[in-house]
């Protein structure tokens, strides 16, 4: 994905034909400087898009950023500061402070997630369910986080889940017309929801088995079955109340779709401090 030309268009949605506000406030001479900051505890993520966003609005603004990705910024921390034409501060902010939300409401959930299960082996996975466009900055801000990416497209890895089983007549069946398909190198990971569909997985020497929507003692008796045979992914209204307990399952990996698709955007306030 090309940052630039999303930024483009995101500044473009929101100006349209051009800032009718700032433009009639300002004649455009005025310069001064603006900070951002927390205005909620959270953890830092996409602090260069949100220069970007400004410095492709106009390459003369001057962008301080006062903290790193992945640092925990605490309420009230300031995180950047911009300076030069107003106007053009104005006229970019609130694109900058919604990419910058965004991402740091999606890795600082991510890090409650990863802290949810610390102790344990289990990695915290995304999924696919981003915003449309976003979703090379959406699975950034979950490694931010400290959580891990699962494939990041079709094209990336097979995962055959129940849509693809029922078209294709069965998981021995769906799985047997993979391998004569996929590359090599490619993992091949099932989904499946009764003890039946984890036999049969296991009989077709899968590499990862989802395991989609069962109960924990369910996922208990699916990983002592699975034996190490294949590695294990929960999935399937996966919350910080129960995620702990999922991962007390046994199982490798799990799968969180809230993270992205379900995001709570990060508090987080610009001012302008001066002008001249």
């Amino acid at each position: 994905m090309n940052l630039r030309e999303t930024i483009i268009r995101a500044l473009e949605e929101d100006i349209g034909s051009g800032d009718v506000t700032s433009e009639g406030l300002l004649t455009g001479g005025e310069s001064g400087s603006a900070r951002a900051y927390a205005k909620s505890d959270l953890v830092m993520a996409g602090i260069d898009v949100f220069g970007r966003v400004f410095r492709t609005m106009d390459k003369t603004l001057q962008v301080e950023p006062l903290v790193n990705d992945g640092n925990h910024v605490k309420a009230g921390d300031d995180i950047a500061r911009v300076s030069g034409s107003l106007k053009n501060i104005l006229a970019a902010e609130r694109v900058a402070l919604n990419f910058l939300q965004r991402m740091c409401g999606i890795a600082t959930m991510t890090n409650r997630f990863v802290k949810a299960v610390e102790g344990t082996e289990v990695r915290i996975l995304d999924t696919r369910k981003t915003a449309p466009g976003l979703r090379f900055l959406d699975k950034y801000a979950v490694r931010v986080g400290g959580g891990m990416n699962h494939r990041f497209g079709l094209d990336r890895g097979v995962l055959i889940k129940d849509n693809h089983i029922a078209a294709a007549g069965g998981i021995r069946e769906a799985v047997g017309r993979i391998r004569k398909c996929a590359p090599p190198a490619f993992t091949i990971e099932v989904e499946v929801r009764t003890f039946v569909e984890v036999e049969e997985a296991l009989d077709c020497n899968v590499d990862i088995i989802m395991l989609d929507n069962m109960t924990r003692s369910e996922q208990m008796e699916a990983v002592r079955r699975i034996g190490g045979k294949a590695l294990v992914e929960a999935s399937g209204n996966v919350t910080l109340d129960t995620v702990a307990d999922i991962a007390a399952t046994g199982v490798d990996f799990i799968s969180v779709g809230s993270l992205t698709h379900s995001v709570i955007a990060a508090d987080i306030s610009m001012v302008i401090e001066k002008e001249s």
